[in-house]
């Protein structure tokens, strides 16, 4: 990945999560420190229960005049999200 360009505060551009939870699912975020953040937790619910989880900074992509930033699912500090296979029929 090039470096992230130096943006104006306020900029908005749209997040892609790649991996986890949130997989394939798209959000907008505005630029406060001049950059992407380098990482973003989000609080995520799975069949009701809530749980915070992390992505990384992987890669962006200019589109027209708006950024596209792809974040990669961390799941080594990312809280554990219960599959509902292995709830023994409970949901």
């Amino acid at each position: 990945m090039t470096d992230a360009p130096a943006l104006a505060n306020g900029t908005e551009y749209v997040v892609i999560y790649s991996g986890g939870p949130n997989d394939g699912q798209t959000d907008s975020r505005i630029v406060t420190d001049g950059s992407f953040d380098a990482e973003i937790t989000v609080l995520t619910a799975v069949d009701g229960k809530e749980s915070l989880t992390d992505y990384n900074l992987d890669s962006w992509v200019e589109v027209g005049d708006q950024y596209h930033v792809t974040y990669v699912y961390d799941p080594k500090d990312s809280e554990p999200v219960e599959d509902p296979e292995d709830r023994g029929g409970r949901q």
